[in-house]
């Protein structure tokens, strides 16, 4: 039982480790008043490149970086249309989805399980490996937590940094209010337009390092659509989490532990159709949205920034 308890807890925090980093992104970029639909796009393309990149030098490294560059590009491309454009932000996300399912699709012909040995490399040697960490990684049960791959490890220090920089920092303060109030924090010196292209990026970045997580330790290789539909989940667990990085990690541990729930009942050979138990994760997160929609609805303080979506420009104060 011990061992069963241990081994759902280790999938979970591989299952939710991409998910960390994506939804983390998103609230940064979120709370500069910029709505990011484009992190399923966004996703794949570091997906794909990262694991091309370690294909192609077994640097693992370097195949961070890229993830970390195609995921800040895409972003900064939306933050053009978004910011300077003033584009449907809706519409501009959708695009990029749009954009990086397809680029990615075409970019993996050569890297998939059916071409050529691109997929074997990266299943048996460019990957993250577990590192256990001495004394701790033997507990019970709790030692998963401390048998995990270098990018889960660096998770764990990301959330209460991200949280702290948030809320305790003035720049964190400067962020909040311009997605609060943008007419407030350019009268105060801000610069709007330049705040919102930082974090945006930024949250990008770390967009990109949640799909190098899924082709470089959660499934290592390329499979078209790797993600499965992962960035829609992130949008949902930004809401979950009400802007709060500190919260984000409950929302991903929710839909890590319910992929690694079915993924068990699956092995052990149940009798519930497998597509039923893949559907597990989503109709959590739809119940999710139901039950935080309709506590907005009573309590009108479910925490979005107000500027939300909504175009700045100066000329317009």
């Amino acid at each position: 039982m011990i061992q069963l308890v241990a081994s759902l807890l280790a999938i979970t925090l591989r299952a939710g480790t991409s998910l960390m980093y994506a939804t983390i992104g998103e609230i940064y970029t979120e709370r500069s008043g910029i709505l990011n639909l484009g992190i399923e796009g966004m996703m794949l393309m570091s997906a794909v490149t990262s694991f091309a990149t370690v294909y192609y030098t077994g640097n693992l490294f370097l195949s961070i970086l890229v993830a970390m560059l195609v995921g800040g590009t895409l972003a900064s491309l939306h933050a053009f249309l978004s910011v300077t454009m003033r584009a449907n932000q809706v519409v501009s996300g959708l695009s990029i989805t749009l954009f990086g399912s397809g680029m990615a699709s075409f970019l993996g012909q050569r890297l998939g399980p059916e071409s050529n040995s691109g997929y074997l490399v990266g299943l048996v040697g460019s990957k993250f490996e577990p590192i256990a960490i001495p004394v701790f990684s033997l507990m019970p049960i709790f030692g998963a937590v401390f048998n995990q791959d270098i990018l889960t490890y660096i998770v764990y220090v990301l959330l209460p940094v991200s949280w702290f920089y948030l809320y305790k920092t003035r720049d964190g303060l400067n962020l909040r209010s311009v997605g609060e109030n943008p007419q407030t924090a350019d009268a105060m010196g801000i610069d709007v337009g330049k705040v919102r292209y930082m974090y945006t990026i930024f949250g990008g970045m770390l967009v990109g390092i949640g799909g190098a997580h899924l082709s470089l330790s959660y499934a290592p290789g390329w499979t078209e659509n790797i993600t499965g539909g992962r960035g829609w989940i992130v949008i949902a667990l930004v809401i979950f989490s009400m802007w709060n990085p500190a919260r984000a990690i409950w929302g991903a541990i929710l839909f890590g532990g319910i992929n690694a729930v079915q993924f068990r009942l699956q092995a052990s050979g149940t009798t519930i159709p497998a597509s039923y138990l893949n559907m597990l994760p989503y109709l959590a997160t739809v119940f999710v949205l139901v039950v935080l929609t309709w506590w907005e609805a009573l309590s009108k303080r479910i925490g979005a920034p107000s500027a939300l979506a909504k175009s700045y420009m100066r000329e317009e104060k």
